[in-house]
């Protein structure tokens, strides 16, 4: 199943049944909650869902976004009416960032039938398919999360996935090359990490590029389906976006969750600066 769907093949599915389950998970680093976006127009039927409180764990060593513990994500799906046997959409504003990690998190937890809206709420709209500010009535989903259903890496395999194979740095060039740091105590990167920012994954309308695209893209940066991937950002969510790009492209990649702000909390690990 290809792991986006556009405005308009929603629309037709709304219509049909079982209708999908839409989760709206607008979310942005510096705020305002995605919450408040919500309450201002949503896709009918849409649940929101929290990105820090539901699709990760509480921050510390592990990360800024850890992944939750199987009992307290089963707990958040089946509260927003997610079902095994029932498709979901996930949507943000209109990149994916949020929507993508929220994606791989279902899918970690053994969820096979999930999309996200390409273009996200702003597509949507542009459409003009119908928003609504009402929320709607929830029947509790049955939705049993199994983890480790996709490839994860911890900071040991990171390290070695960036000696050995293609380790991805998801985030912008400036932080990359350690240049800026807005969020971490620590500026750089992985030694051995190749900078691939996810703002070259989509258009201006925050719609990803063709799978062709990408695969060229990714290629370009050694990231093929006959080489080990992985990715990495500074907590996860932005990395997620690269899985879901690379993904579009066909290339198989596992997520180094905890990301940069794992690996600098051990000041064991090693720190590069610069483009190389």
């Amino acid at each position: 199943m290809h792991p986006l769907i556009d405005a308009s093949a929603l629309a037709r599915s709304l219509r049909r049944e079982p209708s999908p389950t839409l989760l709206d998970v607008r979310w942005h680093l510096s705020g305002p909650p995605g919450i408040e976006a919500y309450r201002h127009g949503h896709l009918p039927g849409a649940v929101f869902v929290d990105l820090d409180r539901d699709v990760a764990g509480p921050p510390g060593s592990a990360g800024r976004h850890p992944l939750p513990g199987p009992a307290a994500f089963e707990e958040a799906m089946r509260r927003a009416g997610v079902r095994a046997d029932v498709p979901v959409v996930v949507y943000d504003d209109a990149d994916s960032t949020a929507a993508a990690r929220l994606w791989w998190t279902l899918r970690y937890f053994g969820h096979e039938h999930v999309r996200v809206l390409d273009g996200g709420y702003r597509a949507w709209k542009k459409a003009g398919h119908p928003v609504t500010t009402d929320d709607p009535a929830v029947k509790p989903g049955d939705f049993v999360a199994q983890s480790g259903r996709l490839p994860v890496l911890d900071a040991d395999g990171a390290a070695e996935l960036a000696k050995s194979g293609v380790l991805l740095d998801a985030r912008a060039g400036e932080r990359y090359r350690g240049e800026a740091e807005p969020v971490d105590p620590v500026a750089g990167h992985i030694p051995g990490a190749v900078n691939a920012p996810t703002l070259g994954n989509v258009g201006v309308d925050g719609r990803f590029l063709p799978g062709d695209l990408l695969r060229e893209r990714f290629a370009k940066l050694g990231a093929t389906d006959a080489a080990d991937v992985g990715a990495y950002c500074g907590s996860g969510v932005t990395a997620a976006h690269e899985i879901l790009a690379l993904t579009v492209a066909g290339v198989p990649a596992a997520l180094y969750v905890g990301s940069w702000s794992n690996w600098v909390n051990d000041p064991a690990n090693p720190v590069a600066t610069g483009e190389a």
